[in-house]
């Protein structure tokens, strides 16, 4: 049943996030996103700060000694490149409060605002004293088993946790909160649910258009009807998810949970409701809080007992630890069951695949942080890779061996920000981009220079070729049509503020020797060129960052016309920094990098959708084939091993930190891409996959510390 369910979710996670007849983008159609593993599962080696795991009646929970920031994150993390919360929506909750719980208001969760300033208005404990304060809209329904419905509207400024939307619970009463017209926090309050039994519960709320629904232990809802719409376009930018609170000792939540779950866009009913063990119906439990069981003996209530319960949990890979001693795990992705001793898993079945595992092989000190490297094989020599390093002292050339990278060469170059290997005939260069001006840089400040080096085969060494005028250049293309060899500059900015300029295409004289001017393009903070073929067709797209005001900005793919490029199609990108080419079988692919979202004055979000596309060729143009979830993304790299294929994303940041993994996607066929493995990364500014003497690696730079790293891929 879980498996299914997940399996159905999976497939509407595939489509697309509805846009707004503005810049605004609403969430929906997304994938259940369960809070509670979220804030869980960060480390799963250690239960986070504030955090305590407790048994009851042979079930997991957890309860908050603490409001601790661990569990609270910015909504963006998990509601990511939208901007509008979702019209419609079910929150799944399993908890169990104790028949002694305090009379105040518990929040079980919040979704709250960005601090604007300091707290006004009233304590939520005088709420239900302060009767002046209250609007009462009228009582919405229904008298059912007891329970009654009702709806009531607090002003905005007596809610002091700036609430968006929340759930509570107040002795006998269930709240539900969510932020109105005008800013008024609207409550409808479930009175005598009887949760404080000392039992556990699971409650499934659905919010509609038109109505809030409360199912508790797949019993019969109760409903209450609105006297009014919900607003139809709820504003979640900067806002941040609270678990366990609203972000303060006041209303810290004193029982147990063991289940949260937010299930945008649709009615989650039918996904846990009828169950065998209703009160603790299963949508999404942390694997932390269902690998044990406990049975309490009759005779001595102070004697416990554990036993391995038959639940296995079902999901993508995670650590095993000593709280998941004993837990079975089932690996959708590689058709594996595994058992956890509290160290390690241990494979019990396993389907056969060529990629195994990923295992670190060498940790490269370079001069400074890296922004780019390029790996090539030049002829006679073996495997190299240029490393474009931040420092104005100089970039590098590494020589490859069985040990891995060693220094071969360093070349003068100032703050560079990429290297292209080119092959003319029998002739190899580098071309490098420096954006820092060079020595004299204090007397330019719109004009950059990138350098081609020639590979020179009597002093083995790259010698300094030809000096290009560039502005801020952040790639470097090279191509060839019709046997002419062509290079592409990405220019990314003329001084500090001007972005939208010409970017270059270049071509070479075979009677000047030398690289010419061949084609001005209009690009808008260019981060990346990537030229590819497809039948006869040439084509070259732009990876356009910001135009100085937005990063929502057009990419444009060109196509080759009569000796030139055209406007083939535009895709709508977000801080694009890259684009990746790849082909399976007769299909042609294109994936593109978000970086972040950045609108005017607001603030950046990191954690968006970096997209899939897929060439139509009925259609002539790309269409949207799978969205992916990356934090600031700046590039992608495609791979094959045997008859299986890989994409790398390099994630920078998530907002809060530049150290966050990397990770690997595998090709599953119609699922698409799913991810396979974690890779721990700083900065990760970029990915190169590469392949010597029958073994493949992948090597990543870092844009923050002085270091790559290379992993060696691990196929039987």
């Amino acid at each position: 049943m879980t498996l299914l369910i997940f399996l159905h979710f999976l497939l509407l996670g595939l489509r697309v996030i509805d846009c707004t007849a503005d810049t605004w983008r609403r969430c929906t159609d997304m994938l259940p996103l369960d809070l509670l593993s979220f804030v869980l599962e960060r480390d799963t080696s250690k239960l986070v700060p504030g955090v305590n795991m407790k048994q009851a009646g042979g079930v997991r929970g957890v309860s908050f000694s603490s409001p601790h920031t661990s569990m609270s994150f910015p909504s963006s993390q998990l509601l990511v490149n939208c901007d509008l919360f979702p019209k419609q929506f079910s929150i799944v909750v399993t908890l169990k409060v104790s028949s002694s719980a305090p009379k105040r208001n518990e929040y079980i969760f919040s979704l709250t605002e960005p601090k604007k300033g300091e707290k006004t208005g009233v304590d939520e404990e005088e709420e239900d004293n302060n009767k002046g304060d209250i609007l009462e809209r009228g009582v919405s329904g229904k008298e059912q088993h007891g329970n009654r419905e009702e709806e009531r509207r607090v002003k905005s400024n007596e809610e002091p946790g700036r609430v968006i939307l929340g759930l509570r619970f107040s002795k006998n009463r269930l709240h539900f909160l969510l932020k109105g017209h005008r800013g008024v926090v609207d409550h409808w309050v479930f009175r005598g649910t009887r949760l404080d039994d000392n039992q556990w519960h699971t409650l499934l709320l659905v919010v509609g258009s038109h109505h809030v629904r409360l199912t508790v232990d797949c019993n019969s809802p109760l409903e209450i009807v609105p006297s009014g719409p919900f607003p139809p376009d709820l504003n979640i930018q900067g806002a941040r998810f609270h678990i366990g609170s609203r972000g303060r000792w006041k209303g810290l939540y004193s029982g147990l949970l063991r289940q949260l779950v937010l299930v945008p866009g649709l009615d989650a009913t039918h996904y846990i409701c009828p169950s065998s063990d209703p009160q603790l119906a299963v949508l999404s439990v942390p694997p932390l809080l269902s690998d044990l069981s406990v049975i309490e003996s009759e005779g001595d209530s102070h004697v416990t007992s554990y036993v391995t319960e038959e639940r296995v949990s079902v999901g993508t890979e995670r650590l095993c630890s000593k709280t998941l001693q004993g837990q079975m795990w089932f690996n959708p992705l590689s058709k594996g069951l595994y058992l956890c001793d509290g160290t390690v898993w241990i494979t019990v079945l396993e389907d056969h695949k060529r990629l195994d595992y990923v295992s670190e092989h060498q940790v490269l000190p370079t001069r400074s942080e890296t922004h780019d490297i390029e790996v090539f094989q030049l002829p006679g020599l073996g495997m190299m890779a240029a490393m474009a390093h931040r420092s104005a002292s100089g970039s590098a050339v590494y020589l490859w061996s069985n040990a891995g990278f060693q220094l071969y060469q360093n070349i003068s170059t100032y703050e560079a920000l990429a290297w292209r290997h080119f092959s003319i005939g029998k002739k190899v260069y580098l071309v490098v981009s420096n954006s820092g001006g060079g020595p004299d840089k204090h007397k330019q400040t719109e004009n950059d220079f990138s350098v081609i080096y020639k590979w020179s085969k009597r002093r083995k060494l790259f010698v300094r070729f030809q000096t290009l005028q560039t502005h801020c250049a952040r790639d470097w293309e090279a191509f060839q049509i019709n046997k002419q060899t062509y290079l592409a500059v990405a220019n990314h900015r003329q001084g500090d503020t001007n972005h939208t300029i010409d970017s270059v295409i270049y071509r070479w004289n075979r009677l000047t020797k030398s690289f010419e001017v061949h084609q001005m393009l209009r690009t808008s903070g260019a981060y990346d060129w990537e030229f590819f073929t497809v039948g006869p067709y040439h084509f070259l797209v732009v990876a356009n960052a910001f135009d100085g005001v937005t990063t929502s900005v057009d990419s444009v793919i060109y196509v080759w016309v009569n000796g030139s490029f055209q406007v083939f199609q535009t895709i709508k990108t977000f801080c694009a920094t890259d684009w990746e080419m790849f082909q399976i079988g007769s299909r042609v692919f294109l994936v593109v990098a978000n970086g972040h979202r950045l609108q005017g004055n607001g603030p950046s979000q990191y954690a968006i959708n970096s997209t899939i596309y897929e060439l139509d060729l009925i259609g002539q143009l790309f269409v949207r084939f799978q969205d992916i979830v990356t934090y600031s993304a700046v590039d992608w790299e495609f791979f094959s091993l045997g008859e299986e294929y890989f994409l790398v994303v390099a994630n920078s940041f998530n907002g809060e930190s530049y150290s966050l993994n990397s990770v690997v996607y595998r090709w599953q066929g119609y699922e698409g891409f799913v991810p396979v493995h974690w890779l721990p990364t700083i900065g990760c500014s970029d990915w190169e996959f590469f392949s010597s003497k029958g073994e493949s690696y992948l090597i990543y730079s870092s844009a923050k510390a002085p270091l790559a790293k290379i992993f060696k891929l691990k196929t039987y």
